[in-house]
């Protein structure tokens, strides 16, 4: 990892709020809810959101464009093409209550990723969005070479987008995405964690040689590594045996040094040097509060170290250094680097690929 490359792309807060819990993922809110998190989290310097027409069928993308019209500039706003929102041609029973009435379909075809991304601005209510992620590809890996990414691209250089990168729950994919193509980010779903390291062999090293910032979503791998009680959650199913005496062992070094573990999971995927920003699902005022104190506590060297004497993380594995992380100025109190500069400044520089 010493020879990584510095990230492109924009620069975003190490914390950002990831807006699925808004679109109703395991629980409703309501709009005034969704509206006062995310207030509140661009109060507190949480100035990147994203999102996707997944997240509750268009719900969340609609939300975070309201939220948009009354925020002070600065704000990066991530969304994701790959899946169009249709009307379902025949009976339809709504997959929860207040559901608009859409189906969502892949399409990573052209004419799919063009109008996927006019839907979004329409409802994000925007002209250009500052970073793109093709979403979940896992079993459309030759469209994304054919015809996804040629046309992302062409979108960037357009500047209807500022940067392009692919999200997705594995690590393998998207290294060989950015081996062979010229993207921005990578948004990386629950495979860099304190309990699945599993991105530290392929992915990572991947980006660092080639300067493409990581975003780290899934940070508490479905909840088991905020509360690993006898129902939490792993990658979004009931948690194993194993899982579950992982994530317990986790905590119990972090209670020995008085560190919270969500925060312990917030900061471990920033040790790395590929790292640039952590999301955070969450669905309330409180949880973003409590989110932000715990992302703050100062988290000390020892922590890492025991974890590493406990086999829970590999003799070599990257962590951070003692203290709080920076990145975080709440939106409107300090200039703010607009988006779409920066991410014109790294397409200038960027290497070109064949």
């Amino acid at each position: 990892m010493n020879s990584a490359v510095r990230p492109r792309g924009p620069r975003l807060p190490t914390l950002g709020l990831g807006t699925a819990p808004l679109g109703f993922l395991y629980e409703p809110v309501d709009d005034e809810q969704a509206a006062a998190t995310i207030a509140r989290a661009l109060e507190g310097g949480v100035s990147y959101l994203d999102t996707a027409p997944g997240y509750g069928l268009g719900v969340a993308e609609a939300r975070v464009g309201r939220a948009l019209r009354s925020a002070d500039p600065g704000v990066i706003v991530s969304t994701k093409v790959g899946r169009v929102l249709t009307e379902p041609a025949g009976p339809f029973t709504p997959p929860f209550p207040g559901a608009p009435r859409l189906r969502a379909r892949f399409d990573f075809s052209r004419d799919g990723i063009l109008r996927s991304l006019e839907d979004s601005l329409r409802r994000l209510g925007t002209d250009r969005v500052d970073v793109v992620y093709l979403h979940d590809p896992d079993d459309h890996e030759d469209e994304v070479y054919r015809s996804a990414y040629p046309t992302l691209a062409r979108l960037r250089e357009e500047k209807v987008v500022g940067a392009i990168g692919v999200g997705m729950n594995q690590s393998a994919m998207p290294a060989r995405f950015v081996s062979r193509l010229d993207l921005d980010l990578v948004l990386l779903a629950g495979r860099y964690s304190l309990l699945d390291h599993s991105a530290i062999t392929d992915l990572l090293p991947a980006c660092a040689r080639r300067g493409v910032g990581v975003v780290v979503g899934g940070v508490f791998n479905s909840g088991i590594l905020v509360d690993p009680g006898p129902h939490a959650r792993y990658a979004y199913s009931p948690a194993s045996d194993d899982e579950l005496a992982r994530a317990l062992r986790v905590r119990e070094v972090c209670r020995r040094h008085g560190v919270p573990m969500s925060t312990a999971a917030m900061r471990f995927p920033l040790g790395d040097p590929a790292v640039v920003s952590v999301l955070v699902g969450m669905r309330s005022p409180a949880e973003v509060a409590a989110n932000l104190a715990a992302f703050g506590h100062p988290v000390p060297d020892d922590l890492w170290s025991e974890l590493r004497a406990e086999g829970l993380l590999a003799p070599d594995t990257p962590t951070p250094t003692t203290g709080a992380p920076p990145g975080l100025t709440p939106v409107g109190q300090s200039p703010h680097e607009g988006a779409s500069d920066r991410a014109s400044d790294a397409a200038s520089d960027k290497e070109n690929v064949a």
